[in-house]
């Protein structure tokens, strides 16, 4: 995820504007995250949610140890900043918990949109708590046009199938919002600030793998994988395509290019997942849910401009 748009970027002087290149990374970076939530599901009946994201983030964890050892962190200096690691890698825990248990009753193109309230809940947190990040008017009206959208989307519509479950599940996902918000929250108000985005990558990783690989074990997941060409094609994606490739391409992204044009670009990721929901695994798009998600996006699009 977009753990920190901030960190290990260069002085305002030196970064440039998006050019087509970048753009395009950009796209593909989009892409591999908007098919995020419907690779989860897309798998849910051999492998759990819950297992898929224990399994990835410990893979990833120990392929991202070898990157911190080849850059020259040392160990002194992942000790040197335990604790708002350990924070930051329960936030990310948190996140994924609530986007897998809420994987198994919302829809994935549901997940997409409601993950990506992050960004308006990161805003409020860093207006109270972080000064020169205080909201301007326009801002303002940005938030609460997306929450009304939010509140929309997550209208009740009696003619889907199993619309309770749905709404439990887009609450979860909001859930997991709030957590990826709070993990932005404590890596700027952290010394996190300003260490390699590496090493926080690796603190994040390494205590989902920690945490929920034995909370899978403990529920009996890891028992249950049935393990297919899907699941394995599924799990290689996210463990080297998201937990991987895609965030070191954003932090390499980030210490080029300005970070408020590739924040609104990112919003690409939650339209394409809703297109992926729609187009792989044939999930119902209400009215209520796109009118909703179009003003949730619009809001998203002038708090983070």
């Amino acid at each position: 995820m977009l753990s920190n748009p901030v960190a290990g970027e260069r002085p305002a002087a030196m970064r440039c504007h998006l050019d087509l290149q970048a753009s395009m990374l950009m796209v593909v970076f989009c892409l591999a995250l908007g098919f995020q939530q419907v690779a989860i599901k897309i798998v849910a009946t051999d492998i759990s949610p819950l297992a898929q994201v224990a399994l990835r983030s410990s893979l990833a964890a120990l392929l991202v140890a070898v990157l911190v050892h080849w850059q020259g962190i040392r160990l002194a200096d992942m000790r040197a900043h335990w604790l708002p690691g350990l924070l930051v890698g329960l936030g990310f825990s948190a996140e994924f918990t609530f986007v897998a248990w809420g994987l198994n009753y919302t829809l994935a193109s549901h997940m997409s949109v409601f993950l990506y309230t992050a960004p308006v809940f990161a805003a409020l947190g860093l207006h109270w708590l972080v000064p020169g990040e205080q909201l301007t008017r326009r801002q303002w009206v940005g938030i609460g046009l997306a929450f009304g959208g939010m509140v929309f989307a997550m209208a009740p519509d009696t003619e889907i199938e199993h619309a309770a479950d749905i709404l439990r599940g887009d609450i979860l996902g909001l859930l997991a919002g709030l957590s990826w918000a709070a993990t932005t929250l404590v890596i700027r108000r952290s010394s996190l600030a300003e260490v390699p985005p590496l090493q926080t990558l690796y603190y994040q990783l390494a205590v989902a793998g920690l945490l929920l690989l034995p909370a899978a074990a403990l529920l009996g997941d890891l028992g249950r994988i049935q393990l297919t060409g899907a699941v394995a094609a599924s799990l290689a994606f996210q463990t080297l395509g998201i937990s991987l490739a895609a965030l070191l391409l954003w932090f390499a992204l980030l210490k080029r290019y300005f970070a408020s044009q590739l924040g609104v670009f990112s919003l690409l990721a939650p339209i394409f997942g809703v297109l992926f929901g729609a187009l792989l695994l044939g999930e119902p798009l209400t009215i209520n849910f796109l009118m909703g998600g179009a003003a949730l996006m619009v809001g998203l699009l002038i708090v983070t401009r």
